[in-house]
């Protein structure tokens, strides 16, 4: 299975009462494959995976098998605090028939990198899975896997990509550096997209493309088909989208922009809510400009 492309990190749908809703699931899946996505991600942190519990993420991994059918390529975020929760979350998503998984550092201690390189090979040891590591320092409390330790750890037969969050171009860089040509590096910030695409990065795993998956999509294909100026032109109109995301609490953003185009998934878990009233104006706006239409 070759990793590439536009794989959107599926926000979760609830009822108003913040249960899962798998029959919206089912929807947004279909809605995500129409747009051309290269892949599906279930269990990130734009999917509230931090307030799912086991019994509730294996419902969600079921649902999304059978729903996908194998059209494109699941993956599922099977990462925790512990090396023990991880495999045992690993090991359920790969009896539920998944691709692959994606493991996210620990995000409340701060393990060194001997730990990190530790963690991720006994997880990869554990299953037959491609395993895709995930760096997001600023969800998790700055630990990021140091571009030395990824180097490593690609040596690992099924450990076979990363997905970078870190907003930092020279980070992926040199990531690309540290790794064999067959590890995909995905780009998890939104706005660098298009420059990472020209750095050598695989694809993205887009926040956005909860919300506007055509667009993203047409940023890849059309850097993939040689069309600069068109790959250009379609990540200069996500940029202000992927900024508007910041009104509110993650994925409130995502959530409340969906409400807007009249395609909603319900609410976030609480705490965390949608934009508040006064920014809608402001995310109204950024829709506009991505080439979207907000309802009302």
């Amino acid at each position: 299975m070759d990793i590439h492309g536009i794989i959107p990190p599926l926000a979760t749908p609830f009822k108003d009462n913040e249960d899962l809703d798998l029959e919206k699931l089912k929807w947004f899946i279909d809605h995500q494959i129409a747009a051309g996505v290269h892949g599906i991600f279930i269990l990130g942190t734009n999917s509230e995976f931090y307030a799912l519990d086991e019994d509730e993420k294996q419902r969600v991994i079921a649902t999304t098998m059978e729903k996908v059918n194998k059209r494109v390529p699941v993956f599922a975020g099977t990462g925790a605090e512990t090396t023990r929760e991880a495999v045992r979350l690993t090991r359920m998503a790969e009896k539920e028939g998944v691709d692959g998984v994606s493991v996210i550092t620990p995000y409340f201690i701060s393990p060194n990198q001997n730990e990190i390189h530790d963690h991720y090979k006994k997880i990869a040891e554990a299953t037959s899975l491609r395993v895709l590591l995930y760096n997001n320092p600023v969800t998790c409390g700055g630990l990021k896997i140091d571009p030395a330790t990824v180097g490593k750890l690609a040596q690992i037969p099924n450990i076979v990509g990363i997905k970078d969050s870190s907003g930092d171009l020279q980070n992926t860089i040199e990531y690309l550096r540290s790794v064999p040509s067959s590890f995909a590096v995905m780009q998890g910030r939104d706005t660098l997209i298009f420059s990472a695409l020209q750095l050598g990065a695989r694809g993205a795993v887009p926040a956005t493309g909860n919300i506007a998956p055509a667009l993203l999509v047409e940023i890849y294909e059309k850097f993939k088909k040689g069309d600069v100026q068109g790959a250009r032109e379609a990540q200069a109109r996500v940029h202000p989208l992927r900024m508007a995301l910041t009104l509110g609490t993650a994925p409130g953003g995502v959530k409340s922009a969906l409400a807007m185009l009249g395609t909603p998934i319900g609410p976030c878990r609480s705490p965390v809510s949608g934009v508040p009233k006064e920014k809608i104006g402001q995310m109204r706006e950024s829709l506009l400009a991505a080439g979207l239409k907000p309802q009302g």
